[in-house]
């Protein structure tokens, strides 16, 4: 009887005795899975990449990851939107569209002293319909190098051979355009506007006469600058020198202030 008692009371011992060791090695394994989620997290924290998320850089306002590209359906150009810094995505002009697509048949090549346009062709083999539009559309750009390759394009294109019987058909529809920089708040807008009225005139002589009075409000307004005083009365003058004595007669009836060259 005492033996088996005794039996029993080991076998008792045997079965807390398991239970405590199945306790401490579960309580083991479990701290040291802590542990080692630990050092995994302390480890991914003091990594490079967690500490650039957490200090990012002035570049990393430039990093593609952080440009979220929206497509412009009409002109399939891409726009760069900065979602970090909230800025609202702005619709690029018909000029910048055209030319982000290769639509102007030349390239901006950046001299050490001065920037010059390089054609893909020679300029006299382009037609004129409608990219000498288009030139004067840019004219009211004002990035660059929009506003660089809209003017001495526009300028270039009016020097080839042929330029005049290939521009005057299209005044009708260039008129409305230059206008469009002449009455520009930008100055500089204007400036490129009146100095390519300048070269017009050059080039298509009395048959700008009929579309004059159309452009000569804006002028007059200018006139009351006293920066723009001088400018604008020496491309009076050059418009009456190639626009003749018909040319006078508008120029006096919208500025009757204006002294004629012949004076």
């Amino acid at each position: 009887m005492q033996k088996s008692e005794c039996h029993g009371d080991i076998q008792l011992r045997n079965r807390v005795t398991g239970n405590s060791d199945q306790r401490t090695s579960s309580s083991t394994q479990i701290k040291h899975r802590t542990t080692v989620q630990r050092s995994k997290s302390s480890s991914s924290s003091c990594s490079p990449e967690s500490v650039k998320k957490l200090h990012p850089r002035p570049s990393d306002k430039l990093n593609p990851k952080t440009i979220n590209p929206v497509c412009i359906k009409k002109t399939n150009v891409y726009v760069g939107v900065d979602m970090e810094f909230g800025e609202q995505p702005r619709a690029p002009s018909a000029f910048a569209a055209i030319y982000s697509k290769g639509g102007i048949p030349c390239r901006l090549v950046h001299g050490s002293v001065k920037h010059r346009l390089q054609w893909e062709c020679p300029p006299e083999n382009l037609p004129f319909d409608p990219l000498l539009i288009t030139l004067a559309e840019g004219l009211r750009e004002t990035k660059h190098p929009y506003t660089f390759v809209s003017k001495e394009g526009f300028r270039e294109l009016l020097l080839v051979k042929g330029a005049s019987e290939k521009t005057v058909p299209l005044l009708p529809r260039l008129i409305p355009v230059l206008k469009a920089a002449l009455v520009h708040s930008d100055d500089e807008v204007f400036e490129r506007g009146l100095n390519a009225l300048v070269q017009l005139s050059v080039i298509v002589g009395t048959s700008l006469n009929d579309h004059l009075k159309h452009l000569l409000t804006s002028l007059s307004k200018r006139l009351m600058d006293k920066k723009f005083k001088e400018p604008i009365t020496s491309a009076l003058q050059k418009l009456e020198q190639h626009g003749g004595s018909g040319s006078l007669i508008i120029i006096k009836s919208k500025i009757p202030t204006y002294c004629s060259i012949c004076c």
